[in-house]
């Protein structure tokens, strides 16, 4: 190989696949390269025929190639991996096999489950921009839509134009989950024809589909990793607790008592199960209007209730870790698809909604003494 196909080589693998996030290096992505007279000819293999990737990729092996000095043309070939190539591919991904669960216990991602003891505290879409602002911060983030009944993260992960949702990609029995806002985003959503369509499963159903995406989808490599719980103390809150009881909860509740008192009964549910109380959130708080008073439409105080009845009877206090103010943007970014920590980070719902981030980033579960907190890549 000349210097100069080796250039190219070098340059066109180091393209990072949208999907599975890694280098076409080193997912087998990149056939045959030669490059003569400045013309490069550059072989690309994708994963499956119809990658929902390809003209991203072929454009990204493009323009890298072009990017080599002594190049004047590119030429990309535009293939797809054999039967015997995939499975190469997939064994690479996951060494443990299919069937896994890679983020029981001992795993190095933390998992936080935000929870609620009743719908619409706004718990979507605080995991939603939180999400967001953990990923903008440097970390590798995937959000698990576990709410099957009211699913709602695609459209506010901006995966869901015109209503309907983005489609993972199927690699044979392993699902890749689409990507918005550089989070790693799987939702039943994104599995139904109609998105108005109401999904009324049983128990077992939602077991195994809380089952399926943890052990079938493909996250990668995460930093942390938010699940969206439906409300309450049901079938998916526990099932959650006995599959992920090293996981940390988040409990969001707005200022009345309405809401913070039910509240109390998920963190209970979450602690019988063996997971970690991480802290309380109070949503929907004070609205400061233009002259400059507060209206507190949803009330105060309710995370400060829960917290306190949560504290009862154990060593360590159970803290309220932020307070975030009613915000119109903050509705209008949902609607949109475009978290508000992103669009409008000086919106006082968004700095609560970063700051919140910064405090779980440099926060993490003690064992031992060792502090875990995660440092951003």
């Amino acid at each position: 190989m000349t210097n100069l196909s080796h250039a190219v080589r070098e340059a066109a693998g180091s393209v990072i696949d949208p999907e599975l996030r890694r280098s076409l290096a080193e997912l087998g992505m990149i056939g045959a390269v030669s490059a003569e007279n400045g013309v490069a000819q550059v072989e690309v293999r994708l994963t499956i025929a119809g990658c929902p990737a390809a003209q991203k990729i072929e454009s990204d092996v493009r323009a890298a190639a072009a990017s080599v000095s002594g190049v004047t043309e590119v030429a990309v070939d535009v293939q797809v991996m054999t039967a015997e190539q995939r499975a190469e591919l997939l064994a690479h991904l996951r060494p443990g096999g299919p069937k896994q669960n890679p983020f029981g216990p001992g795993t190095l991602t933390r998992v936080i489950a935000v929870t609620s003891g009743k719908g619409g505290v706004g718990k979507s879409t605080l995991t939603a921009n939180l999400a967001a602002s953990l990923a903008h911060q440097g970390f590798r983030v995937g959000i698990l839509d576990a709410d099957v009944y009211g699913f709602s993260i695609p459209a506010l992960m901006g995966l869901a134009p015109d209503g309907v949702a983005a489609k993972p990609t199927r690699l044979d029995d392993m699902i890749v989950p689409p990507v918005g806002h550089d989070v790693k985003v799987i939702s039943i959503g994104m599995f139904v024809e109609n998105a108005n369509a109401a999904v009324a499963w049983r128990g077992p159903m939602l077991q195994r589909t809380i089952t399926q995406f943890l052990t079938d989808v493909y996250f990668g490599d995460l930093d942390f990793l938010l699940l969206d719980l439906p409300p309450g103390t049901g079938d998916v809150a526990i099932t959650v607790g006995q599959q992920l009881p090293n996981a940390e909860v988040l409990v969001v509740t707005t200022g009345q008592s309405a809401a913070s008192e039910v509240a109390v009964r998920a963190g209970v549910v979450a602690r019988q199960t063996g997971q970690r109380i991480l802290g309380v959130v109070e949503n929907m708080g004070p609205l400061v209007l233009q002259d400059g008073s507060a209206i507190a439409l949803f009330g105060q105080g309710g995370a400060d209730a829960v917290a306190h009845e949560l504290s009862i009877g154990q060593d360590k206090a159970i803290e309220v870790l932020a307070r975030i103010p009613l915000s119109l943007g903050l509705r209008e970014g949902g609607d949109q698809g475009t978290p508000i920590v992103l669009s409008h980070p000086a919106d006082p719902a968004a700095l609560a909604i970063n700051e919140l981030a910064r405090v779980i980033a440099h926060s993490g579960p003690s064992r031992a003494g060792i502090n875990l907190g995660i440092s951003p890549v």
